[in-house]
């Protein structure tokens, strides 16, 4: 009885710690020394799909702020009353359902969920290297991929009429020159091999 208490214990508390947003999202360095296995799924994105670490940090804390349970803010009757999400987005990245299920037959993984960040990140290079193939953009111009993200692959074209995506592909951008400087510092300490699972 006792072994089982302990071992839901344990269960909730590694769920908890994999499940919870970094106490600095603003620091690449910090959010990888506080969820290595991260650092491990970004990578090997980065390797599978050529979208670089920073930019899949960039996207996702525009998109949720690293909160696996993100979704858009209900729309409000008369500014009050809740009613329907704007659109069906959830988890890391920010995924709408129907994408996600394109994401999933394509890749051959049924099993991919939105709030887990390994299913995230491969999905934003996924996405990034369709952009890259369908609207010829640089899979290193995070400022056009992440209009791309955003708006979608039929949208984009119109962009340069959207003043808010653009200040937040800017932002984006920002997010991004950040990261890859903090990245950089740390990146010889991430390297090394880490045996330890959490």
């Amino acid at each position: 009885m006792i072994l089982i208490k302990k071992f839901w214990l344990i269960l909730f508390l590694f769920l908890i710690n994999c499940s919870s947003i970094p106490k600095n999202t603003a620091d690449g360095c910090s959010i990888f020394s506080e969820r290595y296995l991260w650092y491990k799924h970004s990578k090997k994105t980065e390797q599978k799909w050529g979208t670089p670490i920073y930019i899949q940090l960039a996207i996702i804390k525009m998109e949720s702020d690293f909160d696996w349970l993100a979704k858009p803010e209900r729309n409000k009757i008369f500014k009050i009353i809740p009613y329907k999400r704007p659109s069906s987005s959830f988890g890391y990245s920010q995924a709408v359902k129907g994408t996600w299920k394109q994401y999933k037959e394509e890749t051959n993984n049924p099993l991919a969920i939105r709030s887990r960040f390994k299913d995230s990140v491969d999905f934003i290079g996924w996405y990034t290297d369709k952009s890259s193939k369908i609207l010829k953009i640089s899979k290193q111009d995070v400022f056009k991929q992440y209009i791309a993200y955003h708006e979608g692959w039929g949208n984009y074209k119109h962009y340069k009429s959207n003043k808010k995506v653009i200040n937040l592909a800017t932002k984006v951008k920002g997010y991004s020159e950040i990261y890859k400087k903090q990245l950089i510092k740390c990146k010889k300490k991430l390297s090394k091999k880490k045996f330890i699972i959490y």
